[in-house]
């Protein structure tokens, strides 16, 4: 009886430990503070309906990208941070007329971002003027920085997506975003 009550105040002080380091390992990453537009969403709430990434920003995409099986992805907004990194923000729909399974090609082929499940890890910004490929990033555990933790979408559904990358230089104004199982799209970086 002791031992399982031991093993269960280690339990809790182990949780309290990794939230409060992820607590801080949050906070480290804020930036310089001040007015800056920051994305709601972390890696790690990217999971189930949350608020919308595109809250107060316009409705009109800036991109359109048609995917097999009705797939849609809208591109909403890359906004650069003083952070050092880009964030993309979309909206991913099925605007089939059935479910559907989202590609696992999405996620990239790259091992350790396949390890942790289905993602947008296998997207892109090209910086043609600097002939340079920039990819999602990944936290110090290798997981994407972008939406995680999604398999399917049933006809209608609308998810909120958000991807971030390293930032090309402060001259690139206009990078292509690829996608695996999509065309590319050129798009303006603001901010």
């Amino acid at each position: 009886m002791r031992i399982r009550c031991t093993r269960k105040a280690n339990r809790g002080m182990v949780a309290l430990t990794l939230a409060a380091g992820l607590a801080l390992g949050v906070a480290g990453c804020g930036g310089g503070g001040g007015d800056d537009k920051k994305p709601e969403r972390s890696a790690s709430s990217s999971r189930g309906p949350n608020p919308s990434t595109q809250e107060g920003q316009s409705g009109e995409p800036m991109a359109e990208l048609k995917g097999s099986d009705g797939l849609l992805l809208q591109i909403i907004s890359a906004q650069r941070d003083a952070g050092g990194f880009i964030t993309v923000n979309g909206d991913l729909r099925n605007d089939g007329a059935k479910s559907l399974v989202i590609p696992s090609a999405l996620s990239g082929n790259e091992t350790e971002i396949i390890r942790n499940g289905k993602s947008l890890g296998g997207a892109t910004l090209v910086d043609p003027q600097g002939k340079k490929r920039y990819y999602v990033l990944r936290d110090t555990d290798g997981r994407p920085l972008t939406t995680t933790g999604f398999s399917m979408l049933r006809s209608g559904d609308n998810l909120p997506v958000f991807m971030q990358f390293p930032a090309p230089p402060a001259s690139t104004s206009e990078v292509d975003f690829q996608l695996p199982t999509f065309p590319a799209a050129t798009i303006k970086i603001s901010g």
